[in-house]
């Protein structure tokens, strides 16, 4: 079974499945664990209609939180079908599917909390700039088609100056 455990001390090995080292995957792993324990509660805790209490029924393979981030940074740095991530982790391909749902919803939580998420809006581009001023940002873009505009000012205001798409 592929585990933390397993790769902590292989920092080449860590690298390759996660994209982080041992510190890095550390760091990280503090926000992680206040982010699942608030899904959790917030989910499952929580929720009225339990028909036994929190914790009950079978134990998970990916008991750890170390293990549970593990897992979900492999599948985003590698990006196998859940069946490979399911043979890797000794698990059934439903269960990844759960997981990956539930484990991708707490690292954005985590990434959020720790203000590591790319911001997606133009207009709190500023905001965020003003945040960070130690920090070097670097802006990756690609421009994408848009419909063309009827409207002649319009289409000024969208024209890039670029070459029409090769078809």
């Amino acid at each position: 079974m592929l585990s933390y455990q397993r790769l902590q001390h292989h920092p080449r090995a860590l690298r390759a499945f996660t994209g982080l080292d041992q510190a890095e995957f550390e760091k990280l792993l503090t926000p992680f664990t206040i982010a699942y324990h608030a899904y959790m509660y917030d989910r499952h805790v929580t929720k009225q209609a339990r028909k036994r209490r929190y914790g009950g029924g079978r134990k998970p393979r990916l008991a750890a939180m170390e293990e549970k981030l593990f897992f979900i940074l492999v599948y985003f740095k590698v990006y196998p079908l859940q069946e490979v991530m399911a043979c890797l982790f000794e698990t059934s391909q439903g269960r990844v599917n759960e997981w990956i749902h539930t484990l991708s919803t707490v690292l954005q939580m985590a990434l959020g909390k720790a203000q590591a998420l790319p911001e997606r809006h133009p207009k709190n581009l500023e905001q965020t700039l003003a945040l960070c001023v130690s920090v070097d940002f670097i802006i990756d873009g690609t421009e994408r088609q848009v419909q063309r505009p009827t409207d002649a000012a319009e289409q000024q205001e969208k024209y890039s100056g670029k070459k029409k798409p090769i078809r």
